[in-house]
């Protein structure tokens, strides 16, 4: 059972990635460093989009976010350094609200079955808690990339 503290951590990180996504120039966002394969809108974009196949996915459930979204931000995906200010906002608004649905649909107790998965970090999710918590180390990770590509920016 995850705990709310838990839940709060999960919350405050989208909230610095949102934070981020709509106070940062729009250039800035797009811009693909050198010595780097990614740009900070694809790394919010992909916290998005690997939560709700880690979570939803997984769990044999419908993501809640549209199928071009998850394709273009999966794993194994790379920006081609445009986004349109539509897409930008939706990808916005899902911080929030992927975030909101979760806590929601976890205590109405909507996650049934798990497809067991092994992580690329070889991290075995076994449960629908197993998969939040890794979700969360993930998205950190990407947070910290997200503050190393804003130094390299700045």
């Amino acid at each position: 059972m995850m705990t709310e503290n838990l839940f709060g951590i999960m919350f405050q990180n989208r909230r610095n990635l949102h934070t981020i996504l709509t106070e940062t120039p729009k250039e800035k966002l797009l811009q693909i460093p050198e010595g780097f394969n990614n740009n900070v809108y694809w790394n919010i974009a992909h916290t998005v989009a690997t939560q709700q196949l880690l979570i939803y996915k997984l769990s044999g459930l419908q993501m809640r976010i549209p199928n071009e979204l998850v394709a273009k931000f999966a794993k194994g995906t790379v920006p081609d350094g445009t986004a349109t200010e539509e897409e930008m906002m939706m990808v916005a608004d899902f911080l929030i609200s992927t975030a909101e649905w979760l806590i929601e649909d976890y205590d109405t107790a909507l996650f049934q079955t798990f497809n067991e998965y092994t992580t690329s970090a070889r991290v075995t999710l076994k449960n629908v808690d197993d998969a939040i918590v890794f979700n969360l180390l993930h998205e950190g990770l990407h947070l910290g990339q997200i503050s190393l590509l804003l130094k390299q920016l700045a």
